[in-house]
């Protein structure tokens, strides 16, 4: 994917990082995707629930489904480190899996004909999505359709390892898209791609400080304007989409038809109004099944527990 190279000095560590990656994804890729999804979960449903990081996860389940006991939630977290391994070993074959609409490895799609008409149509588009399933999985299946999307970008720390998925990702697409860095520039960038007849694919369910105070699992969450605000004021198609894990590199693709934009002639109230759409929507997703969703962030207006300090 296109991005502006890091211009950082690459450090010792950085180049061990590096290696192990390399060679995590070198196994991942001589086993199978099958295996690898194995592989990759079981790795991490062994050590991610007794990471610091997981009592965030519990903390923001305990907030937004408190219906959940403890056993309840410790079972959602493991399932959610399960999709997060399973997801790294699926991620150097996602270029080869084939869309496949019997069983075994590969993918299908749910709701072709919204992408379907929307290629034929032409003109932008913005998908939105978060961090459900495979959610890698979504930008090359839509791409197969006729309707590569860029996207918003955080880059790793470490710009070694950046390349290295950079390229998977570049492999998956069949194709390098532009990529858009997270903040007012990027924004900008984003909406001048629009502007250009651009697709564009956003993941909105993580916090963002400068967003807009909408509602998620009823409580008060910071969230990304950019979808709203560029929908709104070029009147284009928002198609909402999520991947559905059905098993071991077995992935489904569900496309939902493009949302009703709100039309009252109050511009600020339509961008709220869309963007709190857009989380309910997202949170009637995870609902069903909240270990495919990733509950790390620090998603909502509250505070969490921090990591202990070392001693």
């Amino acid at each position: 994917m296109t991005a502006a190279p890091s211009t950082r000095p690459a450090t010792r560590q950085m180049h061990l990082e590096a290696a192990f990656v390399r060679g995590l994804l070198a196994i991942f890729r001589r086993i199978g995707p099958v295996r690898a999804s194995n592989l990759g979960g079981f790795l991490c449903r062994m050590v991610g629930p007794r990471l610091p990081v997981s009592r965030i996860a519990d903390a923001n389940l305990r907030m937004a489904m408190p219906e959940l006991d403890a056993t309840m939630r410790r079972r959602v977290i493991v399932d959610m480190w399960d999709n997060i391994g399973r997801n790294a070993g699926e991620f150097p074959h996602l270029a080869t899996l084939p869309r496949n609409p019997g069983s075994g490895p590969g993918w299908d799609v749910v709701g072709e004909e919204y992408l379907t008409a929307q290629a034929e149509r032409g003109g932008p588009t913005i998908f939105v999505s978060g961090h459900i399933g495979n959610w890698e999985m979504l930008p090359p299946a839509v791409a197969r359709y006729g309707l590569p999307f860029s996207s918003f970008y955080r880059a790793p720390n470490n710009p070694l390892v950046d390349r290295i998925l950079c390229d998977l990702r570049d492999a998956a697409m069949g194709q390098p898209v532009p990529l858009f860095a997270k903040g007012a520039k990027g924004a900008r960038s984003a909406l001048g791609h629009i502007l250009k007849g651009g697709h564009l694919g956003m993941l909105v369910d993580q916090k963002m400080n400068d967003g807009v105070a909408a509602r998620f699992f009823g409580l008060p969450a910071m969230t990304a304007g950019a979808m709203a605000a560029m929908a709104v004021k070029l009147r284009c198609p928002v198609i909402p989409g999520y991947v559905e894990r059905l098993g071991p590199a077995r992935l489904r693709i569900h496309v939902h038809p493009p949302l009703d934009l709100p039309d009252s002639g109050n511009r600020s109230q339509d961008q709220m109004d869309l963007t709190q759409m857009v989380n309910d929507w997202i949170e009637g997703t995870i609902r069903p099944h909240p270990g495919s969703w990733l509950w790390l962030h620090r998603r909502w207006n509250v505070h969490l527990p921090k990591k202990k300090p070392k001693k």
